[in-house]
């Protein structure tokens, strides 16, 4: 799910329509609507149907059956939401549990341990934890061995 997440994400920025999953679909044109109105209705329709498509097809075939009827795009993410909300606080815990373990060793690289630490921030903020970036550089400088005191 989170991979999906992300995917999606990167997908509907690169393409500049990550709109459809933060705002409401604008309200359905009729006859008194402005071509404004009735492009900006459909231009919703055409990326919702879209986001669905790529959200449908990065999914198991029994979820994709279980969302084919779902609505829209931001409605079946929600749908995922409340099916996978336990794994995702027990993976954050999990993530969080390493990041809180995780000590360099003396003499190995500070590259590497650096990197290994950016990725476990990483996950956690896909997972939904908020840390400002003041807190997380303290976080990684306290993993460091002593002799970088």
């Amino acid at each position: 799910m989170l991979t999906g997440k992300r995917n999606l994400d990167i997908v509907l920025i690169a393409e500049g329509y990550k709109f459809i999953i933060t705002k409401e679909c604008p309200e359905k044109t009729d006859e008194d609507a402005t071509d404004d109105q009735v492009k900006a209705h459909g231009k919703w329709v055409k990326v919702d149907e879209m986001a669905r498509c790529y959200i449908l097809v990065s999914m198991a075939n029994v979820l994709q059956h279980q969302h084919l009827s779902v609505g829209s795009a931001y409605d079946m993410l929600e749908s995922l939401k409340v099916m996978f909300g336990e794994q995702t606080r027990a993976a954050k815990q999990t993530a969080m549990k390493a990041l809180l373990n995780t000590k360099m060793a003396e003499g190995s690289s500070v590259r590497d341990h650096v990197l290994k630490m950016m990725c476990l921030l990483n996950e956690l903020e896909v997972l939904g934890a908020v840390t400002d970036k003041e807190s997380q550089v303290e976080m990684v400088l306290q993993t460091l061995p002593d002799s970088f005191q």
